[in-house]
C-alpha cells in the first residue's frame, strides 16, 4: 500500500474530509440563500423605484406637457447616481435622456413591461445591463425609466469572493483538524496498539499509557489496565498451579514408573504379571507425555516461552529436521523428502518450531499410510509466499475432511473414533499454539492425495526482498551455466 493510500485510510484524514465537506456544503447553502434573497430584495427595490419615477413623470407630462417633461428628465439625468431616462417622439427620435445604444425593439415593445437590456451610458463607455420599463404617453411619445444593475453585479462578485475566501478558511480548518487528530488522538491510539501487541507477545506487565487529562482515552486506559492487572494475577496463579501440579503429579508418576522398572528386574515373576507391569510403564509414559504437552501448550498460548527469539535460517532448520527424522521414517518403511533450497530468515523460538515440525512429521507417520500399502511418503518443505515463510509437511494418505480441519486443531480431538491408536490429540494443538505465538497460523490444505499442513509465519522484516533478489541471482547464474 502506498503512503498516500495509507494516509487516506486513517481516521484523521477521514474526519478532516467529512468536516470540510459538511462545512463547505453548509457555508455554500448559506451564501447561496443570502445571494438569492439579496438579489430578490434589490430587484424589488429597483421595480418600486422605477414605478414611482414613471408615475411622477407621467403626472408631470399631463400637467406641463412635453416641454416640462423634457426639462424634468434632463434635470434628473444630471444627478449623481441617477436612474436611466429616455424620452422619444412618435418617430423614435431621442429628445432627452442619459441612455444610448438601445435596441429598437426595447422601445417598440408593449408599454409597462419590465425588461433586462444592455445599454451604453451617454457619452460612451462599456456596455452595461439594466432593468427598464417603457411607458407610452399620449401624442406618440415614449418614456423609458430604469436602474443600472452594476451595483447588484458588484454585490454578487463580493459574495463569490467571500465564498472563495471561506473555502480557503475551511481547508485550513480541515488541515488543522487533521494535524490535531493525527498528532493527538492517533498518537495515543498507536501507543495503545503498540502496548497491546507487546502484551499479546507475552509481556503481561505492560500497561496502557495514562496522561492524566481525564479524557475518554484516559478512562479507557484505566479500565483496561485494571483488567490487565486482573489477567496478570490470574496468569501468575495459573502458572503457580501448573508448576504445583507438575511437581505433585509428575513426581509420583515417575516414582511409580521407577518402582515398576525395579520390579521388572527381578526374575521371580510370571509372564502375565510382567506384561501387566510393562503395560503400566507404557501408561505412565503416556501420562507424563500428555502432561508435558498440556503444560507446553499452556505456556506457549500464554506467550511465556522460556527460549528467547532470535533470527535464523528457516530452510536450514527444515534441512536439519529432515536429516534427523529421515532414518525414523525409513525404519517404518517410508521416505522423507526435503525441499528447502531458498534461504529465508525468521525471527522466533527455534526450539518450538523444531517441536512443531516434529509433531507434524509424527502425525503423518501415524495417520498417513498410503492406500496401496507402499509405505508412508512425507515431504518436508520450506518456501516463500511473498513476505510469508511457509514451512509445510505433506503426506499421501487419506487426508482430513473439510468439516474437521478446524476441529482437529483443538485439544484432545482425535478423528479416530475408537481412540485405540496411540496419541492424546494434542500434537496439532501445540503446533497451532506455536504458530500463533510467532504471529502466524497453521493451515491444513488438501494435497490431492493426502494432506499438507502449512505453518505460515511472517518473515523477518526487511530480509524477504534480499532473499528473493538472492534467489533470482542464483537462478540467473544457473541459467547462464545451463546455456553455456
Amino acid at each position: 500500500m502506498t503512503p498516500l493510500a495509507k494516509l487516506f485510510r486513517t481516521t484523521a484524514i477521514k474526519l478532516a474530509l467529512i468536516y470540510l465537506a459538511a462545512l463547505s456544503l453548509a457555508s455554500g447553502a448559506v451564501i447561496v440563500y443570502l445571494s438569492q434573497n439579496t438579489a430578490t430584495v434589490l430587484r424589488e427595490q429597483i421595480v418600486e423605484t422605477v414605478d414611482a419615477e414613471i408615475v411622477g413623470l407621467a403626472d408631470r407630462y399631463r400637467i406641463v406637457g412635453i416641454r416640462g417633461l423634457v426639462a424634468s428628465v434632463e434635470a434628473r439625468s444630471r444627478r449623481p447616481g441617477a436612474s436611466l431616462y429616455l424620452v422619444t417622439d412618435f418617430a423614435a427620435n431621442q429628445l432627452v435622456g442619459n441612455v444610448e445604444g438601445l435596441n429598437e425593439r426595447v422601445l417598440a415593445g408593449e408599454s409597462g413591461e419590465l425588461q433586462r437590456v444592455s445599454y451604453t451610458p451617454l457619452g460612451g463607455g462599456e456596455k452595461r445591463e439594466a432593468l427598464v420599463r417603457v411607458f407610452q404617453l399620449s401624442g406618440g411619445f415614449r418614456l423609458l425609466v430604469g436602474r443600472d444593475l452594476q451595483e447588484q453585479q458588484y454585490f454578487r462578485s463580493l459574495l463569490a469572493e467571500a465564498m472563495r475566501f471561506w473555502l480557503l478558511v475551511l481547508a485550513g480548518l480541515g488541515l488543522v483538524t487533521w494535524v490535531y487528530v493525527s498528532r493527538r488522538v492517533l498518537k495515543r491510539i498507536d501507543a495503545m496498539a503498540a502496548t497491546g501487541r507487546r502484551i499479546m507477545s507475552g509481556d503481561l506487565s505492560e500497561r496502557l499509557p495514562v496522561e492524566g487529562s481525564g479524557d475518554e482515552f484516559d478512562r479507557l486506559a484505566v479500565g483496561l489496565n485494571t483488567m490487565l492487572e486482573r489477567i496478570e494475577a490470574l496468569m501468575h496463579g495459573l502458572k503457580d498451579v501448573s508448576d504445583n501440579i507438575a511437581h505433585d503429579l509428575k513426581t509420583p508418576l515417575t516414582r511409580m514408573r521407577n518402582r515398576v522398572e525395579e520390579a521388572l528386574r527381578t526374575d521371580a515373576m510370571d509372564a502375565p504379571a510382567r506384561a501387566a507391569l510393562e503395560a503400566t510403564i507404557d501408561d505412565c509414559d503416556t501420562l507424563i507425555r500428555t502432561f508435558d504437552a498440556l503444560l507446553r501448550i499452556a505456556r506457549v498460548e500464554a506467550g511465556s516461552s522460556d527460549a528467547a527469539r532470535e533470527p535464523f535460517d528457516a530452510s536450514a532448520l527444515v534441512c536439519e529436521v529432515g536429516e534427523l527424522y529421515a532414518p525414523v521414517v525409513e525404519d517404518q518403511g517410508g521416505t522423507l523428502e526435503v525441499e528447502a533450497d531458498t534461504p529465508m530468515t525468521l525471527r522466533g523460538n527455534r526450539e518450538l518450531l523444531v517441536q512443531a515440525l516434529v509433531n507434524l512429521i509424527e502425525n503423518a507417520l501415524k495417520y498417513a499410510q498410503n492406500a496401496d500399502d507402499d509405505g508412508v511418503r512425507i515431504c518436508l518443505a520450506a518456501r516463500l509466499d511473498g513476505d510469508t515463510a511457509v514451512l509445510s509437511v505433506r503426506d499421501h494418505g487419506s487426508g482430513i475432511a473439510d468439516a474437521d480441519k478446524e476441529r482437529v486443531l483443538h485439544r484432545f480431538v482425535r478423528l479416530e473414533e475408537s481412540r485405540n491408536a496411540p496419541g492424546s490429540g494434542l500434537g496439532l494443538s501445540l503446533v497451532s499454539a506455536v504458530a500463533r505465538l510467532h504471529g502466524g497460523r497453521l493451515v491444513l490444505v488438501d494435497a490431492d492425495p493426502g494432506l499438507r499442513a502449512e505453518l505460515r509465519l511472517p518473515g523477518d522484516g526487511g530480509t524477504s526482498a534480499k532473499q528473493r533478489n538472492g534467489r533470482n541471482q542464483r537462478d540467473g547464474r544457473a541459467g547462464e551455466r545451463t546455456s553455456g
